[in-house]
């Protein structure tokens, strides 16, 4: 076992390299963008009404944001798997994640306003935290043991 690690000692460190830059673009969300559904859903939004916001900087923020976590998320998949074909299948999914995703969020927001904000929330969840990465990384490992 010690071995093995000593073998891809520079795999360990770029993997755990990577997931430390997903925490910190958790870290310092309120420093890179905007995005004033952070404060609402901190506290009791159940009956609240929305937040101001205004469309055009929210949705650069969460395309910025999006696309942050996906380009990291990616980097991780190429470190453990080193199969750009993976890599490629995984970039057309994230892109169309984010264009289905991106239209439920504004969709819920315009058509349902603060009486849907479970939903909104779980679809901004989608939006803004890697968790595609969490889903692919034991996909990947699957398909490539069963090959």
């Amino acid at each position: 076992m010690l071995k093995k690690i000593l073998k891809y000692k520079i795999r360990f460190l770029l993997g755990g390299l990577l997931v430390f830059l997903l925490v910190l673009v958790r870290v310092f969300e309120k420093d890179l963008f905007y995005d004033p559904f952070l404060i609402y859903f901190e506290g009791d939004f159940k009956n609240l009404p929305l937040p101001a916001y205004h469309p055009v900087p929210l949705f650069l923020g969460l395309m910025f944001r999006y696309g942050l976590n996906m380009v990291i998320s990616l980097a991780l998949l190429y470190v453990l798997f080193r199969k750009i074909d993976m890599v490629k299948f995984s970039f057309f999914l994230y892109i169309l994640f984010f264009v289905v995703l991106i239209i439920g969020f504004f969709g819920v927001i315009y058509l349902y306003g603060a009486q849907n904000n479970l939903m909104l929330f779980y679809v901004r969840r989608f939006l803004i935290q890697p968790l595609f990465v969490l889903l692919f990384i034991p996909g990947f490992y699957y398909q490539s043991k069963n090959k």
